[in-house]
């Protein structure tokens, strides 16, 4: 089933009918970005709701918007025009202690950069959320372990990032955000750096998470594996979201992503400044 994402998307009801609102609302955002004083248009007028407990993969080609759009959920960057609403709160009026504090308690980010500690083994990277949430010493061993054993680090815990492979960084990055069990997950690719195997077992984590916790999982992807896993496919070209696809069949229009980045001239590059670990 293939429909368009509208304002009408905002409330749905439940079995008992009663009216749900959405946990993500984002309403007519729009990001300008001055480059040499021209400006660049990374998103144009975004409607897009994410309800709890769903798994949804943003799609399209680079300069599309997706980690613009992701960066804007979650607070690290504020909208030249519109609104971003998440839990309830009005993310983009927040500064930036308040950001942060909103993103520790409710958003588990995974960046395409990593963003690890230099001088932090994998161990300290995974365990870092934890940290500042004062998670008592014994609960955060029993976690980070359970979690780099699963990613398939077991026997890397010890060593730091510049010692790891981009993929095995990648999956330190993960093992971080999931450490403290967010209510929402943002992952802007998070298996791109990753082998067959590994990026199995760490999809298989994700939908785990999703179907014992409720966690939100929003991420953007490539990987056509990764998008016939998500539940829902949210499209987007030039900066707008053009139809969102039910169900995993997303891979399917690979091929018109190709196309619609050769027709794409003058599309905002999809990259947004990389973030700090805050």
């Amino acid at each position: 089933m293939t429909q368009t994402t509208t304002a009408r998307d905002a409330d749905r009801r439940t079995a008992g009918g009663r009216r749900e609102h959405a946990l993500i609302r984002v309403r007519g955002a729009t990001k300008v970005y001055d480059k040499g004083g021209v400006p660049v248009h990374a998103l144009r007028g975004v409607d897009l709701d994410v309800h709890e407990g769903e798994f949804t993969a943003l799609a399209g080609p680079s300069g599309s918007g997706k980690t613009t759009l992701l960066n804007l959920i979650g607070g690290l960057d504020r909208p030249t025009a519109g609104t971003v609403e998440v839990a309830g709160r009005d993310v983009a009026g927040l500064d930036k202690g308040e950001a942060a504090d909103f993103r520790l308690a409710h958003i588990g980010f995974v960046f395409q950069a990593y963003n690890l500690v230099p001088v932090l083994t994998a161990y300290e990277n995974a365990e870092f959320t934890l940290l500042l949430r004062g998670v008592a010493a014994a609960e955060r061993r029993a976690a980070v372990t359970a979690l780099l054993e699963r990613v398939g680090l077991g026997e890397l815990m010890d060593r730091k990032p510049h010692e790891l492979s981009g993929g095995q960084q990648q999956r330190v990055a993960v093992a971080r955000a999931l450490a403290t069990r967010p209510r929402i997950v943002l992952a802007d690719e998070p298996t791109a750096n990753l082998d067959s195997e590994p990026s199995t077992a760490l999809l298989e984590l994700m939908e785990e998470l999703n179907r014992e916790l409720g966690t939100t999982f929003l991420f953007s992807s490539h990987d056509p594996v990764v998008l016939d896993a998500a539940r829902r496919t949210v499209r987007l070209l030039d900066g707008r979201v053009v139809v969102a696809e039910e169900g995993g069949a997303a891979h399917a229009s690979a091929g018109a992503d190709r196309s619609a980045a050769a027709a794409g001239d003058g599309a905002a590059e999809d990259r947004a400044p990389g973030p700090g670990t805050r």
